[in-house]
């Protein structure tokens, strides 16, 4: 039997100067912008987090108890010491023992504390990944246009990767850390509230420096993401295209760009890490201060008589050192985090930018039944441009009957692709309207209006998995028997039949273990067995050799016979049958005719006609 799950992969048909569109376009975020609102993208990850109320209300009651386990613990250890300083056995014993008790039960909340992090933060960041990825889905072809596919890819990998390191890690250090500075405070004051103001000369301190190097860290981690997201799409773009570079020899050029790119990242990356480095050793370097002050302050105290108010004992000095080192250690940490959670949150900028980009028009509501679907489409005085005042199609009609076959011709670059852009809404028009059945397309629910179009794209795409599951793409619910029927008007059976797994051949990334017909074929073989109303053959046979592209001619009639068909070719030995054949020329139809009665015409038509079958140059 064949597997009977469909892929489910975000396809790209179409774009500018032809279906695929191109590569390049902008980062994300561009080199050296900072963050637009940390406080806004602070609050969208908080929200995030928040959807997991009982993990995050068992973390806190874990996180707690650790806590205040650690808290008590100096006064305890204090306790132990006087008992020395008084020679008391067995009060030692006693405390040593609840001491060690504590010391015991807080390892084991700790324990499950940093499980519920990990927990937490792998629940926020599939929740994340998840909404992120919907909305590529869901984003116009304009905007994969546009933008950089590495870039796209580095914001849902590196970057939401970074947010769930935050999570994990930053999180749960904040708040057990607001939790250890206000239980480490009252514990000072109870012992002495002198030596509690002499501790806070360091807090005071680390709060300064961290303020201070924070300004430059800003700057540093989003530009360093930027950077990140660059240079994945040279790779992206070095590893797609690997035939084409070494095909025109730029395996040198390709490295001089990437090098460079990774210079700059480096250089960025080391400036990054340094002001993070340096925080660390700032924070440690006056907490020592602060335990050299506290121990100063507090001989002094202790060798005053013990009636005196100011006076604290040894082991008070020790639970005030240990203290001050649990007071100083949170905000330490998280000033040693700080480089991460500024990475984390430009990241989580950056894919917020992305789910806050505008997603594709689902078209109106009006009714439309695809079993109903007839065929008649009219283009009325179409203007579209791919960029702001580059026309591509200037005021284009064409009305084409139901179960009409047209073909549309032209020199490279004449609109033919973008009319199967504009007729499948992977592109809007600027002006004038296109109407299906009388019906304006943009009243129609695009997945309805593109469920009754099947295309054949000129550049084939194909999923890594089997051949049935390639074929099945075009009808998520069909049988293993439609499959095989499918293949067999496609001309597949004739080679995966052969095959040793046959139709449970699995294909590699973009079909490379299959010859460039064969990739076709399994496209055609999608459009069979989605049995559309319209058909759209977009340089469908360009890449299959004559025999093969004999081989499916018949196919290809039976499949158009009864339905509204566009060939878009450069081959015009396949179109000569065609009911009618649309010359486009400066974004208009300039021809229009079938094959005789256009060469008759000896205009467009005939000088194309004329270059591929009588060698005279156009």
């Amino acid at each position: 039997m064949l597997a009977k799950e469909a892929p489910v992969v975000n396809m790209r048909p179409g774009g500018p100067g032809g279906p695929g569109g191109r590569r390049g376009g902008p980062p994300g975020m561009m080199p050296g912008e900072k963050p637009k609102n940390l406080r806004a993208t602070l609050s969208r990850i908080l929200t995030y987090i928040g959807k997991n109320r009982r993990l995050i209300i068992a973390m806190l009651a874990v996180m707690l108890v650790a806590t205040l386990l650690n808290v008590i613990a100096p006064t305890i250890q204090a306790n132990a010491i006087d008992s020395i300083a008084k020679l008391d056995a067995n009060a030692l014993v006693t405390w040593l023992v609840v001491l060690g008790a504590v010391y015991l039960c807080s390892a084991v909340f700790t324990y499950f504390q940093n499980l519920f992090a990990a927990m937490l933060s792998q629940y926020t960041v599939r929740v994340m990944r998840k909404d992120l990825f919907a909305r590529i889905s869901r984003l116009p072809i304009k905007y994969m246009d546009t933008h950089k596919h590495g870039d796209i890819l580095s914001r849902m990998t590196n970057d939401v990767e970074n947010v769930s390191n935050s999570v994990s890690q930053s999180l749960g250090s904040l708040i057990s850390g607001v939790i250890m500075l206000i239980g480490c405070f009252v514990m000072m004051l109870i012992h002495s509230w002198l030596m509690t103001i002499v501790s806070m000369v360091t807090i005071v301190l680390t709060l300064l420096v961290t303020k201070f190097l924070s300004k430059f860290m800003r700057k540093y981690f989003p530009l360093q993401q930027a950077k990140l997201g660059q240079l994945n799409g040279q790779i992206e773009e070095a590893v797609s295209g690997c035939k084409t570079v070494k095909a025109f020899t730029h395996e040198g050029k390709i490295c001089e760009d990437f090098n460079q790119t990774s210079d700059e990242l480096k250089t960025v990356g080391i400036k990054a890490q340094i002001l993070g480095g340096v925080m660390g050793p700032c924070m440690n370097t006056i907490g020592n201060f602060g335990f050299l002050l506290i121990a100063v302050v507090g001989a002094v105290l202790a060798s005053r008589p013990e009636t005196d108010m100011f006076y604290i004992s040894i082991g008070t000095i020790q639970a005030f050192i240990t203290y001050s080192k649990q007071f100083t250690r949170p905000i330490n940490e998280i000033a040693n985090q700080y480089a991460q959670i500024q990475s984390a949150l430009a990241g989580a900028e950056r894919v917020f930018d992305v789910m806050d980009s505008e997603p594709e028009d689902q078209g109106g509501n009006e009714p439309f039944e695809i079993e109903n679907v007839k065929g008649d489409l009219n283009f009325k005085d179409i203007d579209f441009s791919y960029v702001k005042g580059e026309q591509v199609l200037k005021h284009f009609d064409l009305w084409v009957k139901s179960g009409q076959k047209i073909a549309i011709v032209g020199a490279t670059g004449s609109g033919k692709t973008t009319v199967v852009n504009l007729l499948t809404r992977f592109y809007d028009i600027d002006g004038g309207v296109i109407t299906l059945d009388g019906q304006d397309i943009r009243n129609i629910p695009v997945n309805k209006l593109r469920g009754s179009i099947g295309i054949v794209l000129q550049d084939t795409v194909i999923f890594s998995d089997t051949i049935a599951q390639n074929i099945r793409y075009g009808r998520i619910d069909a049988t293993d028997e439609e499959i095989v029927e499918a293949a067999k008007i496609a001309r597949v059976d004739d080679f995966a039949s052969k095959l040793s797994d046959g139709y449970n051949t699995m294909l590699t990334e973009g079909g490379s273990n299959l010859s460039q017909g064969q990739r076709q074929l399994i496209s055609i073989a999608r459009a069979v067995l989605a049995d559309p109303k319209i058909l759209i053959l977009d340089e469908a046979t360009s890449s299959i050799d004559t025999r093969t592209e004999m081989h499916i001619q018949e196919a290809m009639v039976a499949l158009m016979k009864g339905r509204t068909s566009l060939i878009i070719a450069h081959r015009l030995s396949t179109i000569r049958d065609a009911d009618k054949i649309v010359v486009i020329s400066g974004g208009k139809v300039v021809e229009a005719g079938d094959h005789d009665e256009l060469l008759a015409q000896k205009g467009e038509y005939y000088k194309l006609y004329q270059s591929q079958f009588a060698g005279i140059a156009t």
